[in-house]
């Protein structure tokens, strides 16, 4: 964890180092047997898993800003919104990131980026719009909370290991690895060795994230209303943006689905959000955990 004034939570970094430990020795793992299924490919696959997670953790921020067609934007094309993180990362003791915004309608904001030194918080001009002054402020503030935490890049980094499952399957499917022991005979088992292998790591990756994702937006949420001492301001502005979603269109929805994790709020509609897949706690969670720390800021003291 980065040092901030953001409050610390050891839940976070054993889930986070527990995740990183095991999707790491999976994709290993992976690489490591595919490399001897496929033999005459084996130089090709370690060099590409390598490449793979490389990019994954140097390009984090900008893959994120082009999948939302965001533009980073200066303090004169954003005073306000500037001002805000200034005074956010002044009080939280932090770098200051870069700051997007996204043109859609969609009212939404992530955060991004290999480092506290190297992150971008982004809006969208849909949230902009939406939320007040306390609730746009509470927002950037669980934000830059994942930026100190690193949870961002734990979750990029992290997710090597399915997106590298997936290409992999898709591959031999195509038949692109069925010549991987030389002759025809053993093409077929290659194959269906790679899919298989790729699927359970896909299947572990995609669990592990997705727990990993709840709890990190819920430990976001504490440390922002903590920051900003108004859980009121953030529970009001969750409760705006997950009520928004009925009235984005369902392409809009669909489009921004591969960030949905990066989100406060995830971009979907008329589903449970209480179950295994979800990237998100439920709003009703997140609601109740912050009333509660309303609760505790309102107690009065000695």
């Amino acid at each position: 964890m980065a040092h901030s004034r953001f409050i610390k939570d050891t839940g976070l970094t054993i889930r986070m180092t527990t995740v990183m430990f095991l999707l790491g020795g999976l994709f290993v793992a992976l690489v490591v047997a595919l490399m001897y299924t496929f033999q005459n490919w084996a130089l090709f696959i370690a060099i590409a898993a390598i490449g793979l997670a490389f990019y994954q953790w140097w390009s984090s921020d900008t893959v994120a800003m082009r999948a939302m067609r965001a533009r980073e934007v200066t303090p004169q094309e954003a005073p306000e919104l500037h001002g805000m993180i200034d005074r956010l990362c002044a009080l939280a003791d932090m770098p200051k990131p870069r700051v997007g915004i996204a043109d859609m309608a969609l009212p939404n904001a992530f955060a991004t980026g290999r480092s506290p030194n190297r992150s971008v918080v982004c809006v969208t001009t849909g949230i902009l719009q939406m939320l007040d002054a306390e609730e746009l402020e509470a927002v950037l503030a669980h934000e830059l909370s994942h930026v100190a935490h690193r949870d961002v890049l734990v979750m990029t980094v992290a997710s090597s290991a399915g997106i590298l499952a997936g290409l992999l399957t898709r591959g031999a499917q195509f038949g692109g690895l069925t010549r991987g022991r030389g002759n025809n005979n053993g093409g077929l088992p290659a194959m269906l060795v790679a899919i298989g292998l790729s699927l359970v790591v896909y299947a572990i990756s995609f669990i592990l994230l997705r727990l990993l994702s709840r709890y990190r937006e819920l430990c976001a949420d504490r440390s922002g209303a903590y920051l900003t001492m108004k859980p009121q301001a953030l529970a009001s502005a969750l409760t705006k943006i997950s009520g928004q979603a009925d009235a984005i269109p369902q392409g809009d929805l669909r489009a921004n689905s591969a960030v949905n994790s990066f989100f406060i709020v995830p971009a979907v509609r008329g589903v449970s959000l209480k179950t295994l897949t979800a990237t998100h706690p439920s709003l009703e969670q997140r609601l109740e955990q912050l009333a509660r720390i309303q609760a505790e800021l309102g107690r009065p003291t000695g």
